[in-house]
């Protein structure tokens, strides 16, 4: 397996930490008019996921303290399939009025281009990025009848039984997969990727034992973990998160450099009006400062960021290289 995926993208954490450092600033309001007019009806929130995820879970919150700023309502709507693509594909067929907006995620705006031959929307063509909403490491479980206890224990046992280790994901190209295909090239292991559709099948069957590994949302398993039906090894992001303090880094604990963090953000279609871009940014700002909001968000390993819609589209600039390498050396494809 191509090995150069272990290569850094050197802008990619000053990316990241201008984006981190900008959460508390004003974001410029637009012209008198278009804040008098927006929103006078419910605007859609569109959650490319179904129900119970980490995209639902923090797409919900951020609706709810939305809409009691902007005292109207913010109108959750999932529409789930293909990886998020279906869900994409209405956001980006919708009108352009501020009205309907997605909660993306890396797979959407990074993943889904290089995996799927063919797609029915074009996320830098037909998508303005607003803002960063939060950062989720994942967090590397195994089932607690795998012998290893940690990350170097995990990839000697690998290494001795190559292909004989499964590791399961919320389907392919989703987060999961691709830290887990960024983990054999990097530990220089071959752990056989088991796709499922949802986070919810793949991780009852690895509680089951159908499977033993997996790179789960820290929303999806931290209630997994402390019942003792999941054992943690370590974090998937460069430093070590928040509710998993005493947890290891996966770069710390046995693979240096290694970087899979999850991250979700709100777009609109494109050509909506500047002034209405701005004022949805200011308004997710407003509500990512909320404190039951960052509480709950922080009590499930999300981070949340924040930002303009400029520190949110260089993001994604970072990221699209970075993940379509990955893709490109595992030869993932998706159907």
């Amino acid at each position: 397996m191509n090995r150069s995926i272990n290569r850094v993208v050197p802008s990619r954490a000053a990316a990241l930490s201008l984006a981190a450092s900008i959460a508390a600033m004003a974001i410029p309001a637009g012209n008198a008019l278009a804040q008098a007019k927006f929103p006078s009806k419910p605007v859609r929130l569109i959650l490319a996921f179904p129900p119970g995820g980490a995209s639902d879970f923090a797409g919900r919150l951020l609706a709810q303290r939305m809409t009691d700023g902007w005292g109207q309502t913010v109108v959750v709507e999932n529409r789930a399939g293909a990886g998020g693509n279906v869900g994409a594909e209405v956001a980006a067929r919708a009108a352009p009025d501020g009205y309907t907006m997605m909660l993306a995620n890396n797979a959407i705006l990074v993943a889904n281009p290089a995996l799927y031959p063919k797609l029915n929307y074009d996320p830098a063509r037909d998508f303005i990025p607003v803002t960063l909403v939060a950062l989720q490491p994942n967090v590397l479980v195994v089932h607690p009848s795998l012998p290893v206890k940690s990350v170097k224990e995990l990839i000697e046992l690998a290494k001795r039984r190559p292909g004989q280790l499964n590791y399961a994901s919320s389907g392919v190209g989703l987060a999961a997969h691709l830290a887990g295909e960024l983990f054999n090239s990097m530990a220089g292991v071959r752990m056989v990727h088991v796709p499922y559709k949802g986070a919810g099948p793949a991780l009852a069957d690895l509680i089951g034992g159908q499977t033993q590994v997996m790179f789960a949302t820290a929303t999806s398993v931290i209630p997994q973990i402390k019942a003792g039906k999941l054992r943690a090894l370590a974090t998937t992001a460069p430093r070590r998160s928040i509710g998993f303090e005493d947890l290891p880094t996966v770069s710390e604990a046995g693979v240096p450099g290694f970087d899979a963090t999850s991250w979700h953000g709100i777009v609109v279609p494109t050509g909506t009006p500047r002034p209405i871009v701005d004022q949805i940014a200011a308004a997710v700002n407003t509500a990512l400062k909320n404190p039951d909001l960052r509480e709950k968000f922080l009590s499930a390993g999300a981070e949340p960021v924040g930002g303009t819609p400029e520190q949110f589209a260089a993001y994604i600039k970072v990221e699209v290289p970075r993940w379509v390498e990955v893709i490109r050396a595992s030869g993932a494809k998706a159907e």
